[in-house]
């Protein structure tokens, strides 16, 4: 499948299946040895983030939050930490399209650095942890 162009024709939003497609591409970078320990982990493009996690991390807006891990951390991870639903990282559609009309990064770039800093939560990075190897690289 070939590179979605949404920055080319900015005459529409991009959509959800944009963005997850724009998220399948960006999957497919990071290095195998990476995805297989993520195991079962889904990815889902919605709008916003719910009322319930926004209260929960205190959120102003909807737009605070770009994406989110959900779930138990590899750090956290044990056989009794069995649970009903699937670890999951949730891109939030509209957040992530404000940002990226407000700085002009690409949105393939954008997506992607969402995704892998909610992957690096998957792994029990913070954020702190996570601003300083995006720092890095």
């Amino acid at each position: 499948m070939g590179r979605v162009h949404i920055v080319d024709r900015f005459t529409t939003p991009p959509h959800v299946h944009d963005l997850e497609a724009l998220s399948r591409e960006a999957f497919a970078t990071i290095p195998q040895e990476l995805r297989r320990v993520l195991g079962d982990v889904v990815i889902q493009v919605v709008e916003f983030p719910d009322e319930e996690t926004m209260e929960e991390l205190d959120c102003e807006t909807p737009f605070d939050l770009l994406g989110l891990y959900r779930g138990v951390d590899m750090l956290q991870k044990s056989m009794l930490n069995i649970t009903d639903s699937p670890d999951m990282i949730f891109l939030y559609r509209r957040p992530i399209l404000d940002y990226w009309c407000e700085t002009g990064e690409d949105i393939a770039q954008v997506v992607r650095n969402v995704l892998i800093h909610e992957i690096g939560h998957h792994f029990g990075f913070s954020d702190d942890d996570m601003d300083r190897i995006e720092h890095e690289i």
